[in-house]
């Protein structure tokens, strides 16, 4: 079996804001997925955290690369795009493009094999994970409403993130932070994420530290991205002060990226995305590193259903795997996939168990994104 084609499907009219300064419009063009395509006429789906102008310019620049190659191959085909284009930029949007196809060669996988793509990865250590409400940060009156409506929607941890955090001053801060715990009680799990890779973030490591201390007396989880990405000397003085786990790595791409942030000791939790890192093939690599320098593991998930579902199979094959994150309400989770997901009576969110990533895409909704 062999690959035929990849087809890129945009994903435009339903973008989340992302929190950075100058928002998001839900026109914008941040993801896109890609459809793998074997001669038979059987495909696999994934998911790219890039918009569809360089996803569309990937797939063509690796054409040559990728076209009639092995179908049921993932982690031998990703690795050879991998390193026959390094010379093109290691770690940037050609990993994001391989990152997609090779979580579509997975789903194609799945589907030949008749299993699920968890048990594919080397099997399934659990068949629910607790998914984590990923929302922004808002004025307190506006964040209170919005934390009510996701815990009555049965989230048992939430994830709060970037602006207004951060960006005024501490004592506000705290404030955001009281209201979240308050609002939510003592039995839902909270984490909080700076968003330290917004352009020019202006703290550094006594602010981090001052942050970390104030987050551990409201039984926050973790602090994440809580300062620049590239300063892994900060991360690693923060990690050993600081009273609350510290988590990043959403940014990083490729393994050997990941390495030295591993094991140096710079993060208690390390996040990569699977639809920017690499995908499942890569992730799982950096996800067992972690585990041998007892680093947890817990995938970036700010993307789409398609990427949720990846981060799902991921989970399940990890022995030490806590969470996945859930970017809610988010209408490329929650409105491409003819059965969405739904959590379980205890908050809980159950591992696809059908062949190949276990989801089926709505045609007629990813037609309604396509369109510009």
């Amino acid at each position: 079996m062999r690959i035929r084609e990849i087809k890129v499907h945009r994903l435009l009219g339903g973008t989340v804001d992302g929190g950075w300064p100058d928002g998001h419009e839900p026109e914008d063009d941040l993801h896109a997925l890609v459809e793998v395509i074997a001669d038979d006429g059987l495909t696999g789906i994934g998911s790219v955290f890039t918009n569809s102008a360089l996803v569309e310019a990937g797939v063509e620049t690796l054409r040559p690369l990728w076209q009639g190659e092995a179908a049921v191959e993932p982690e031998r085909v990703s690795e050879k795009l991998r390193q026959a284009c390094f010379w093109q930029g290691r770690g940037g949007t050609l990993e994001h493009v391989i990152s997609g196809i090779d979580i579509g060669l997975w789903d194609l996988f799945g589907k030949v094999c008749r299993q699920p793509v968890s048990r594919l990865l080397g099997g399934c250590y659990r068949h629910r994970i607790k998914p984590y409400a990923s929302l922004l940060f808002d004025e307190p009156d506006i964040l209170a409403a919005r934390l009510t409506r996701t815990v009555e929607r049965g989230f048992r941890a939430i994830k709060l993130g970037w602006r207004p955090f951060g960006r005024r001053n501490s004592k506000f801060d705290e404030v955001l932070v009281r209201t979240a715990r308050e609002t939510v009680g003592p039995d839902v799990d909270l984490l909080v994420d700076a968003g330290g890779s917004e352009q020019f973030w202006p703290h550094g490591y006594k602010w981090a530290l001052r942050t970390s201390q104030m987050l551990a007396d409201y039984d926050i989880g973790w602090f994440e991205e809580a300062l620049p990405p590239d300063d892994i000397e900060g991360f690693v003085r923060l990690r050993n002060a600081s009273p609350v786990p510290i988590a990043g790595g959403e940014v990083l791409t490729r393994r050997q990226a990941f390495q030295p942030w591993i094991e140096r000791g710079a993060l208690d939790i390390v996040q990569p995305d699977v639809t920017k890192c690499g995908g499942l093939s890569e992730a799982r690599r950096i996800a067992w590193l972690a585990y041998d320098h007892n680093v947890q593991f817990v995938s970036h998930g700010w993307n789409t259903a398609v990427g949720l579902a990846a981060d799902l199979h991921l989970a399940a094959a990890i022995p030490v795997a806590r969470y996945v994150e859930y970017l809610t309400p988010a209408p490329y989770i929650e409105e491409i996939l003819t059965s969405p997901f739904e959590l379980d009576a205890e908050g809980m969110l159950p591992i696809p168990q059908t062949p190949g990533l276990g989801i089926e895409l709505d045609r007629d909704a990813l037609a309604r994104f396509a369109q510009p």
